[in-house]
């Protein structure tokens, strides 16, 4: 008996494109595993498609509308499912960031993850213009603090966290504020899940001058990496991707101060504020 087409869901172009690949799978008579043979992609891959785990590169979808012949069924979902993706690009990372059982990250100013409340309000208010948005920048305040409870939860990620110099040598206004938020990057990179170095400016210019990257390991193995740079972000679940990011970081990691160093670079800075 062939599996019915699901019914395309409002919220979900992603779950429309898996209902439509496993109709015409069934439809084909074909196993996952015959699929998988035939067409030369990976099993478990092809299961995450089918049920709206992962989104595939525009090729994927193209090799598979010839496989079953469905013309251009599978483009034209995945086009729609597509720019689901771009619109919820955010929550989606924030979703897989919650589960990530190892993260990688680097950032040019600190990193919301390791930011205090008065830090976090300092630079959050900075795009606030009228008196009206105050309550708006609450929000995100605290929802910047709830997100560093991941870095709280049993068990833990493991978290590297790759950080500019540059962050260090722009302090708030409030120098307080400022020294409290040295002394809390102290304290969590003695952390025993968190590693944090330090990109000194000596390193020179580099390839991630523009933005920032995270890339997240989920217990199943499976990978994603997200940037934001120029007012633009995106989100990478692609295997051949998530490489070439990881690869990308390790080559900035490479130029890092070693843990130990980085961290006796920060109370140095923060001696330096005191005096």
């Amino acid at each position: 008996m062939t599996e019915e087409p699901a019914g395309c869901d409002e919220e979900s172009g992603r779950a429309a494109l898996g209902g439509a690949l496993r109709y015409l799978r069934g439809k084909a008579g074909k196993s996952l595993g015959q699929l998988a043979e035939e067409t030369r992609y990976d099993k478990s891959y092809l299961y995450r498609l089918e049920v709206g785990q992962r989104l595939s590169k525009l090729a994927v979808m193209e090799d598979l509308d010839r496989y079953y012949g469905s013309q251009d069924l599978l483009v034209q979902l995945w086009k729609v499912a597509r720019r689901e993706v771009f619109k919820d690009k955010y929550k989606e990372f924030m979703r897989l960031e919650q589960t990530a059982r190892i993260m990688y990250k680097f950032a040019l100013g600190i990193p919301g993850l390791l930011q205090t409340e008065e830090v976090a309000r300092a630079l959050l208010s900075g795009n606030q213009e009228t008196e009206s948005e105050a309550d708006q920048v609450e929000e995100q305040v605290i929802a910047r603090l709830g997100r560093q409870q991941l870095l709280h939860r049993n068990p833990a990620p493991s978290a590297r966290i790759i950080m500019d110099e540059y962050a260090l040598r722009r302090p708030v206004a409030d120098s307080e504020a400022w020294e409290a938020q040295l002394e809390h990057l102290i304290e969590m990179a003695e952390l025993p899940m968190v590693t944090l170095q330090v990109l000194p400016l000596s390193a020179g210019a580099h390839h991630l001058m523009d933005g920032s990257m995270t890339l997240l390991w989920q217990e199943d193995g499976s990978a994603a990496a997200y940037t934001e740079g120029n007012r633009c972000s995106e989100l990478m679940e692609d295997p051949t991707d998530v490489t070439r990011a990881r690869l990308s970081y390790d080559r900035l990691r490479d130029l890092a101060l070693p843990p130990s160093d980085s961290i006796a670079f920060i109370r140095g800075v923060l001696k330096e504020h005191r005096e």
